[in-house]
């Protein structure tokens, strides 16, 4: 059992509540420890700190919460730090995905323009927590969760010496999404997914411990023509069928950019724009239980459900207690363990984690098919690092321009110039045109 001390960034998030009930379901493995939530909202991190204290307490757990906006005066002394904010909120993720359809390019929160502008707000303020851990907690790891994961620990990676980690439960949720769009048994596929965050493909797959694709091409043929199947549901397996392999569902965004590109134009409202109408009642339920004796949270009334974040407290638990679990982790390519990409850039593979570290293991590599395309995104991740920790707008605008999503140089100029202008309070200034 570890005792550690944990800061927790964006702990006055609308996930930080799941979050902390995820931390209290694996209590046992850390009993005794202290929790600093971090955030810029006092009366939110209050809150939280409230519930968190209560579903402690009924657990009859030994966990301090403590609370603070001052970041570097939370990050004193910490073991480790579980990263998860978003600079700008879902005001700026909003901009992110409206923009880019006004130049006929997908917009998205983790990928193409959305995501490259995402990764600049969220790589500043990661440069500020690397100067506050050097001075305050120069032996803590950080445990990422921002968004985009890739793209941060590509950045940290690179440009720092400080432990990082990215974590993002996809290739576990990603067959399972995949099976039931086929109308199959999620628990009878076996896959292991490989890539970059986001953009991964499965190299093994069995159904039932049979070849998958067979049994996918069948239930594909026998669905296509039922009116009761969902388009993006078909679309999936379709991608996968035609691919033989299965894929992360961001894909839909390449290879069926024209369709997802008409939808999203059609839509009256983003993503960011629905989740904005929805957060009122999250605080809501969230006051409700942290006033309750019993706080017990409803999936259907809390942001992303319950539970969250819980592969980072899966991976605490794997470093601090020597368990040795194998778990999908976002961390540079030592070794070459995914065959076709740079040791030095971040791969998400399947990784031994114990008190020794984090090692990946030895994987096959991505079928021709669509290997070009995961490389392709992988030399975007590490321009749209490079661009964020130090680059000047001419490396911004590479940077886009490289990704796939963006069709034109025009484009990414074009792009670069109104989102640059739109994030101004969230950029520095030599990245401001």
């Amino acid at each position: 059992m570890a005792r550690i001390k944990m800061a927790y960034l964006g702990g006055g998030s609308t996930r930080a509540a799941g979050t902390m009930a995820s931390f209290v379901h694996h209590g046992a493995e850390f009993d005794g420890s202290e929790v600093v939530l971090i955030d810029l909202d006092a009366d939110r991190l209050a809150l939280v700190k409230e519930l968190a204290d209560r579903m402690a307490k009924n657990a009859g757990l030994d966990l301090t919460v403590t609370a603070t906006t001052d970041r570097r005066e939370g990050l004193r002394d910490v073991d480790a730090v579980l990263s998860s904010f978003r600079p700008g909120g879902f005001e700026a993720r909003a901009l992110d995905e409206r923009i880019p359809l006004k130049h006929g390019v997908i917009g998205q929160e983790t990928q193409g323009p959305g995501g490259f502008f995402m990764a600049l707000r969220s790589i500043q303020v990661m440069k500020q927590v690397a100067d506050d851990l050097a001075a305050v907690a120069p032996n803590a790891r950080i445990f990422n969760y921002t968004n985009p994961v890739n793209i941060v620990a590509q950045a940290m990676t690179s440009y720092t010496d400080i432990p990082i980690v990215s974590l993002c439960e996809g290739p576990i949720i990603f067959p399972r999404i995949l099976a039931e769009a086929a109308g199959l048994d999620p628990d009878l596929l076996q896959t292991t997914m490989v890539g970059i965050n986001h953009n991964c493909w499965s190299t093994e797959h069995t159904y039932d411990g049979k070849d998958l694709i067979p049994v996918l091409r069948e239930a594909y043929e026998a669905r296509r023509d039922d009116p009761a199947t969902a388009e993006e549901d078909l679309r999936l397996v379709r991608l996968a069928v035609a691919m033989e392999s299965v894929p992360s569902y961001y894909f839909l965004n390449y290879y069926f950019r024209d369709d997802v590109l008409r939808r999203l134009q059609a839509s009256p409202t983003t993503r960011a724009e629905d989740i904005m109408a929805e957060v009122p009642g999250y605080w809501e339920h969230y006051t409700e239980q942290a006033k309750s004796a019993a706080p017990n949270l409803d999936p259907a009334r809390s942001r992303g459900g319950i539970h969250e974040l819980e592969l980072a407290i899966d991976a605490m638990n794997a470093f601090y207690n020597n368990t040795g679990d194998v778990l999908p982790v976002n961390l540079p390519n030592i070794g070459g363990a995914l065959p076709g990409f740079d040791e030095d850039v971040v791969v998400e593979v399947s990784t031994r984690v114990d008190a020794t570290g984090f090692t990946p293991l030895p994987q096959k590599p991505l079928p021709h098919a669509v290997r070009g395309l995961v490389q392709a995104l992988a030399e975007h991740q590490v321009l749209a690092a490079k661009a964020g920790w130090e680059g000047s707008r001419e490396d911004a605008v590479r940077a886009l321009a490289a990704h796939p999503l963006v069709p034109s140089l025009p484009v990414a100029e074009e792009l670069y110039t109104e989102m640059a202008r739109a994030h101004v309070a969230h950029l520095p200034s030599r990245l401001v045109p």
